[in-house]
């Protein structure tokens, strides 16, 4: 006998509960991404009642993350991924004229994690408290002890962080694109430990592992053999934030601004 699931259940934002948000009134963006997604009338998956299991919503997350809407468990969103999901809508948004790519994949998802990193440097000193540096901190110094990293070095990053998150994001993104377009050419094992090695010099090296690089690479080979080209208008932006001042600066007013219009 066959059985078929309930189907998911589409939640707005303003019919959910928004979890930690206190930590985030000093970022000022955040209001902005909230109101984008309200503009877009961006819908979340909420699992079927049978079937509200963190593991299975963890699962549909990491395997189907390109497709867009988040899956929940319950009516509670936490904060951070309220950013995390605007970013991917306007990078989606950004590129919708263009033929589907590599880049354009790559590129959403090196901002959309990348940011994180700048959540973190606001937050130590101003949220310490916070939910969201409660569910990073611990993994992320599990990632950075599995490369070698020692806690004093690790405490010595995490200050630099803080003390320019705008820099930190950039520094982290240009890494994440670099690392996953490079990978998405390397042909065997022998060339993808060459790269990973020389990307270990970089401030941010010791992170990589924590980003499940695979799941990104194996999605864009997924893709039709035509998105692996280079994408010309994708490289574009990413050269344009290469060379901003502040890259945060460049996407608020060429992705944020419009996307609230």
């Amino acid at each position: 006998m066959t059985t078929h699931a309930s189907p998911l259940e589409n939640r707005t934002l303003d019919t959910l509960v928004l979890d930690d948000e206190a930590s985030f009134r000093h970022i000022s963006l955040y209001g902005d991404w909230k109101e984008v997604l309200r503009r877009a009338g961006y819908a979340f998956h909420l699992l079927p009642a049978a079937a509200r299991r963190w593991d299975r919503a963890l699962f549909l997350n990491l395997t189907f993350w390109q497709g867009g809407s988040d899956v929940l468990i319950d009516e509670v969103l936490p904060a951070d991924v309220v950013t995390h999901v605007a970013w991917h809508h306007l990078a989606a948004k950004a590129f919708a004229q263009e033929p589907p790519s590599t880049d354009a994949l790559l590129l959403g998802e090196a901002i959309a994690s990348a940011f994180d990193v700048y959540l973190i440097g606001r937050m130590l000193h101003h949220a310490p408290d916070s939910a969201f540096l409660e569910s990073q901190m611990p993994a992320l110094a599990t990632a950075v002890q599995e490369a070698g990293m020692s806690e004093a070095q690790f405490a010595a990053l995490l200050e630099t962080v803080a003390a320019d998150p705008d820099r930190a994001f950039e520094d982290l993104r240009e890494l994440l694109f670099d690392a996953t377009t490079g990978l998405l050419q390397c042909t065997d094992t022998e060339s993808a430990l060459a790269l990973l090695t020389d990307l270990d010099r970089h401030r941010f090296g010791p992170l990589l592992h924590h980003y499940e690089l695979s799941n990104w690479v194996l999605s864009a080979r997924a893709l039709p053999a035509a998105a692996m080209a280079p994408n010309g208008r994708v490289r574009e932006v990413d050269r344009a934030l290469r060379e901003a001042p502040v890259a945060l600066d460049w996407l608020e007013k060429a992705w944020v601004l419009p996307g609230m219009r």
